[in-house]
């Protein structure tokens, strides 16, 4: 009883206000997510690993580079997105070599963003950027940073009109779990883009999501 007391105060929005921005970074384990996204039973290699240059469509979400309407330049080695993303919420690809790819790392398959050095230079893996578009709206997600030595990585949210929600930065960054919680309760994040200066890059694997069923 007192585990499910504390998870509805977690997912409270009085909780979320606390931050005082629309997005709050949170306790990964406040959150009762439903649906995970791994990676493990794609095809993925060693070293560099898969190169995927178009848009990767799993069960539950989409992962690219950017949204439409969007640019990428970069920041020395690494992706840097800006501008308006379109309506509605739509995913791109990055350039050949400059997408994705997916990598066996440490006994896990983890999602690279190619940065403009390009597939399969070392400069350029975990440097670019990672776009996530979800099937439905979330309020809540969580995910896992992969290979981070103490750099600085940053969350954009977008809704599915493509109206831009807010930023999340995250520093240093590591290898731990992040989550993140709307600050008004309402379940209307379409997707995210991440990216990062870390000195080694990042990738991301075990993206977490899904309300819990209203049980009432």
């Amino acid at each position: 009883m007192f585990r499910l007391a504390a998870l509805f105060l977690a997912l409270s929005p009085a909780t979320a206000f606390a931050c005082g921005q629309p997005v709050c970074l949170v306790d990964p384990d406040s959150l009762s997510l439903t649906k995970i996204i791994t990676f493990e039973g794609e095809r993925a290699g060693a070293g560099p690993g898969h190169n995927i240059d178009d848009v990767l469509p799993l069960q539950g979400a989409t992962f690219g580079e950017h949204f439409a309407g969007q640019s990428v330049g970069a920041r020395g080695p690494h992706d840097e997105v800006s501008g308006d993303a379109f309506a509605p919420l739509t995913m791109m690809a990055g350039r050949a070599g400059q997408n994705l790819s997916l990598v066996h790392f440490s006994g896990n398959t983890v999602l690279n963003g190619y940065g403009s050095a390009g597939f399969p230079k070392r400069d350029a893996q975990g440097e670019g950027a990672i776009a996530v578009l979800f099937d439905q709206d979330q309020s809540a997600l969580a995910f896992d940073l992969r290979g981070g030595e103490d750099g600085a990585a940053l969350v954009h949210f977008y809704r599915r009109d493509g109206s831009f929600i807010g930023p999340v930065p995250v520093q240093p960054t590591g290898e731990f779990a992040v989550a993140f919680l709307r600050s008004d309760g309402h379940a209307d994040i379409a997707g995210f883009v991440l990216t990062n200066t870390d000195p080694q890059g990042l990738a991301l694997d075990s993206l977490r999501f899904g309300k819990p069923p209203d049980m009432s």
